[in-house]
Order: C-alpha cells, then sequence, then structure tokens
C-alpha cells in the first residue's frame, strides 16, 4: 500500500465510528493520483466536518504527502447510497469534486 493511501487510511479510521466500512480506491492516471473514499453514510459528517473543514485538512496534508513522493493527490469522496446529497439535496452539488488546488487556493483567501 502506497504512503498517501496508508496516511488517508490510518486518519479517517481514527475518525469514524465504522473503521471496518472505510474502503479506499487508488488510481494512477497521467493526472496523478485519484484516492476514492468510501465511507458508512453515518461517519460522512466526521469525515467531512462542518463546512467542509475536516476533508479540507485531510485533502491539505495528502498534497504535502503526495508532493514528498513526487505526485499529485486528489481525494475524491463517494457518496453513500440514500444521502441527501446524493438524491440531489444538501450543500453546493459542484464541492465534493474541487481539485486539491481549488481547496489550497480557497485556503489562501
Amino acid at each position: 500500500m502506497d504512503r498517501d493511501q496508508q496516511f488517508l487510511e490510518y486518519v479517517v479510521k481514527a475518525l469514524v465510528d465504522n473503521p471496518d466500512d472505510v474502503k479506499i480506491k487508488r488510481v494512477v492516471d497521467e493526472m496523478g493520483v485519484l484516492l476514492t473514499l468510501s465511507v458508512n453514510k453515518d461517519d460522512m459528517g466526521k469525515v467531512i466536518g462542518r463546512s467542509g473543514q475536516t476533508a479540507k485538512a485531510i485533502r491539505t496534508v495528502l498534497r504535502v504527502v503526495g508532493m514528498k513522493n513526487d505526485a499529485r493527490v486528489n481525494l475524491k469522496i463517494e457518496e453513500p447510497e440514500g444521502s441527501e446529497r446524493a438524491m440531489g439535496g444538501g450543500m453546493g452539488e459542484g464541492t465534493r469534486d474541487r481539485s486539491v488546488d481549488d481547496v489550497i487556493d480557497s485556503l489562501k483567501s
């Protein structure tokens, strides 16, 4: 398992109530590394955090881990089936697919 995936698994399993439901898929392509995170729907709030702050922090540290290994790392958090956002409700639809660069830029402002 690669360092970025190990880091993500360690952090997320420490945050959630259902660590056995944490699944991470790692794909490498010309854009870099994409880690797709899937957690129990009851744990989504813990992973995303208030106003997305926890997810932003995880993405920021993942970016640093990636830079140390000369890789561009992005995190996608999968919507669990039956969640409000997956059914079209909830907060802004485009926010979950922002790149790490977008998140870093928003943190700077």
